[in-house]
Order: structure tokens, then C-alpha cells, then sequence
């Protein structure tokens, strides 16, 4: 963003009602979810270990940190944050912001963090891993003392899980279970459709994670039950973790088209 080419000693934090919109509704409503959520939580004399997470939202949140870095009233603060990151986009993203980066490994405990979601329902149960990043992310958000949801009005479901997002819950597994793991799910849990995750036009081969493991999707369906399926499938040998959070969120931003933030808080 232009903004964040002035000079520190020049730079004013932009005010969230003088933003211009970005080319697309959706990238606008991410944006404001985003500054929102680090305007409020952020608490600048008591936060020291922030969590980064993946995804197009958290974009904006690692941007926004970097905006107040660039103010002077807000730098001696920001510039003492370890920020700890969730996979290699975090790690970009914070490097990119100036941000300074550390790891889970010497910061098990972190003050707050910020993370995207695919689907978000109104119990603030999560499903997460279209990116691949899931294990981290969820070694991050439960080492984290508050952990924030930022995402725009696509991924938000009044209803239940898996009828916005429909790709499946994102399973890590160990190689060499995928093809078990894939027959437990169907055989067992009554999947309806599992997919091994392939790599795309850039990459021969399936989806490696930062772990070294495979990513299956497990198409369930709507879950009436995301909690009693997450204890289900962890019980299932050779899958490393979920992409169902539970119970793990304290608070979602969800932006609108709009130009409004749902605010919801854990009930």
C-alpha cells in the first residue's frame, strides 16, 4: 500500500473510514476485518508474542502491524513484538512488514494471535487447512492466551460447518497412512468423498506440509457435530491433526460487502 512508503518520521497510521477500496468486495471486506481486529486487541504495553497465521486475510493483519511499526507514537512497542508464525507465508508476511520474527520453539506461550478461517460457524467452531498450514496453526492458536479469527463474509456459516466450505475438513496425515487413513474414513466414519491434495500445475505429486506429511480433504457433508467427528477422526491411526478447531477461537471479525465487521464473540 502506498502508505507504507513514507518515511517513519512522517508516517501517520491510516485511519480505517479514510481507506480506499481495493479492486474486489471481497479483498476490501478482508482488509477491514483485519485492521479492525488489530486496532481492538492489540494491546501495545502488554502484548510482547503475537501469533501470524496464514491465509489471504491475515495479510491484512501482518500489513497492519506493520503500519503501526511506521508510526513513531506506536514503534517502541511494536518493534520489541516476536511475532511467531504459523508456515512459510507467515514467516514472508512478517519479514515483509518488518515485524520481528520468532519461533513456537523459544516462545511457547504467546499473548495473542491472529488466524484466517474457510468456514466459521456462530459457536466460533473453525474449519481450517485449505492452506495446509493446520498443525501449526492449531500449535500456535492454543498456545495463545487469545486467539482471533479474521475473515470475510464468504466463510462465515449461520448454520453448521461444511456448507460453505466444501472442499472437506483438511486431515494431516503421515504418508504412509494415507492410503489407511482413506479407507478408515470411508469404511468407518461414513466419509463421503476423500481426496489426497495434489500439488497443482506447479508441483508433480500430492501437497507436502511444513511437517513433511500429506493432506487429505474428508468430505463429510454439513457436521451437525464438528466436535464428536474432530475426537473421531484424532482417534484414527496415522492422522496427525484436524482441520476442525474447536473450541479454540475467542472472538471472529467478519467483514461484509457492506462495508460493516460482524463481531463475534465466543457465546
Amino acid at each position: 500500500m502506498s502508505e507504507t512508503t513514507n518515511k517513519p518520521s512522517d508516517f501517520a497510521l491510516p485511519d480505517v473510514k479514510d481507506l480506499k477500496p481495493l479492486d474486489s468486495e471481497a479483498e476490501t471486506a478482508k482488509r477491514l476485518a483485519a485492521y479492525r481486529a488489530v486496532d481492538k486487541n492489540i494491546d501495545f504495553e502488554n502484548h510482547r508474542i503475537i501469533g501470524i497465521g496464514s491465509g489471504s486475510t491475515v495479510v491484512y493483519v501482518a500489513e497492519r502491524l506493520g503500519q503501526y511499526l511506521l508510526d513513531p507514537k506506536y514503534k517502541p512497542f511494536v518493534e520489541k513484538f516476536i511475532c511467531i508464525p504459523t508456515g512459510f507465508q507467515s514467516i514472508q508476511l512478517i519479514l515483509d512488514n518488518g515485524l520481528q520474527l520468532g519461533s513456537i520453539e523459544r516462545n511457547p506461550v504467546i499473548d495473542i494471535a491472529f488466524d484466517g478461517a474457510d468456514e466459521v460457524d456462530t459457536n466460533l467452531q473453525l474449519i481450517k487447512g485449505g492452506g495446509a498450514c493446520l498443525f501449526q496453526e492449531k500449535l500456535v492458536s492454543t498456545s495463545s492466551k487469545k486467539f482471533i479469527i479474521v475473515a470475510d463474509y464468504r466463510k462465515w456459516s449461520p448454520t453448521s460447518l461444511g456448507v460453505k466450505w466444501t472442499r472437506g475438513v483438511p486431515l494431516e496425515v503421515v504418508p504412509s497412512a494415507y492410503v489407511r487413513v482413506k479407507s478408515d474414513l470411508i469404511n468407518k466414519l461414513n466419509c463421503k468423498k476423500v481426496v489426497l491434495r495434489q500439488g497443482g500445475s506447479a508441483k508433480a505429486g500430492p501437497v507436502v506440509t511444513d511437517n513433511n506429511n500429506f493432506i487429505l480433504d474428508a468430505d463429510f457433508g454439513p457436521i451437525k457435530d464438528p466436535k464428536s467427528l474432530h475426537v473421531q477422526l484424532k482417534l484414527l491411526l496415522g492422522i496427525v491433526e484436524t482441520g476442525l478447531f474447536i473450541d479454540n477461537a475467542d472472538i471472529a471479525y467478519i467483514g461484509n460487502s457492506d462495508g460493516t465487521v460482524l463481531i463475534a464473540p465466543k457465546s
